[in-house]
This record gives structure tokens, sequence and C-alpha cells, in this order.
């Protein structure tokens, strides 16, 4: 009994420890996605390697304890590293990051991904705000390809247990950032309009001065 007993504490312990770990893993991957907002790409990356590090760690601890890392808590940060590190993948390089790279499970990466497509109209608005509604339609496209591949996975609705309702949000989100994008697009054609009607008057103007001179 007292190996036992000795054997539990160690467990217990590891338990707080990984925890532990996946909280600061977790707070720092949000904290990234802050960053990448705000456009601190170097200081968003610095973070995701601290978080990195670790979830390396805790890999090391499913060797002596592998009932510890199937957790709620180890999951959600594994999908909240996924989710910032695939926003800053494509706002820094365009390019998204394989589920291998970041040595997370896959069904993880697949719920991280689903939510990077609420960080992609946050991107889309700020690039609307800045004028620069190109920079937003590309965010709306890259928005709709993840979430085409996503419908595509028939197996992983059955499989990835709350794929559904992310998919659900993501749909809304999408047509939301669509009406925005429509929206300013419309008012844009419309200044642009005006503009050229306001030459085209003000040509007019001087022709008619000129004639009566």
């Amino acid at each position: 009994m007292s190996k036992i007993q000795k054997e539990l504490k160690t467990k217990e312990e590891a338990k707080e420890n990984v925890q532990r770990d996946m909280r600061k893993a977790t707070r720092l991957s949000k904290q990234a996605i802050l960053f990448t907002h705000q456009r601190r790409l170097n200081d968003a990356g610095k973070l995701l390697r601290e978080a990195d590090k670790l979830l390396g760690e805790l890999r090391e601890v499913a060797e002596l304890h592998p009932d510890l890392v199937y957790t709620g808590i180890v999951a959600g940060a594994n999908q909240e590293y996924s989710e910032a590190q695939i926003l800053l993948s494509l706002v820094k390089e365009n390019r998204f990051i394989a589920p291998e790279k970041l040595k997370v499970p896959v069904v993880d990466y697949v719920l991280g991904l689903a939510d990077v497509i609420g960080e992609l109209r946050r991107q889309a608005l700020d690039s609307l705000r800045a004028g620069d509604l190109k920079r937003a339609e590309h965010h709306l496209e890259v928005m709709e390809q993840i979430y085409v591949e996503l419908l595509s996975m028939n197996e992983a609705y059955m499989l990835v247990h709350g794929l559904r309702r992310k998919c659900d949000v993501a749909r809304r989100i999408i047509e939301a950032t669509r009406g925005d994008i429509t929206l300013e697009a419309r008012r844009d054609s419309l200044e642009q309009s005006i503009g050229k009607l306001e030459k085209i008057l003000g040509r007019k103007r001087k022709v008619g001065k000129s004639e009566k001179v």
C-alpha cells in the first residue's frame, strides 16, 4: 500500500504540473493571436515557441503517464496553439502550417483550424477599416477555403466532437463577413462613380465658361 500511495502521489503531482503548464500554454497562444492582429508578428512567434516548449514537455510526461494527456485542458491547449500557429502562418507567410509540424493531434488541429475562421473575420474587418478592400476579400477567400475543406471531411463530422457546431458558427461568420465586404465594395464603387461624375461636370463647366468668354 505504501508503494501504491507513493505512485498515486507522483501521478497527482504530474497531473497538477500538466494542468499548470497547459493553462500557461493556452494563455500564451491567446496572447499570440492578439499580437498577430496587432501585427506584432515577431512577438507572437516568440510566445508560440514558449508554448511549443510546454507542449513538448507534455509529450515527455505522456510516456510516463499516458492517462494524463487526453484531458480537456490538454485538448484545449492544443487547439488554441494550433489556431494561433495557423493564423500567424497565414498572416505572415500566406500559407497553412501542417499538423505534423506542430506535433499536435489531428483532432485538435482540425478544431483549431475551424476557429481560425473567426480570427480571419477580424483580419478582414481591420483591412476594411484601413481601406484595403482587396486584402479583406483575400481573407474572406481563405475563410471560405477552410470552411469548404472542413465540410468535405465527412468522416471528421462523426469522429471530431464539436466540429459540426464550429462549422455552423463558421458559416454565419462567413456570411456576415461577406455582407460587410459587399457593402464596402458598393460604397467604394459609388464613390468612384461620383468622383468620375464630378470630373465630367467640372470639365463641362470649364468648357461652358470658355464658350461664354
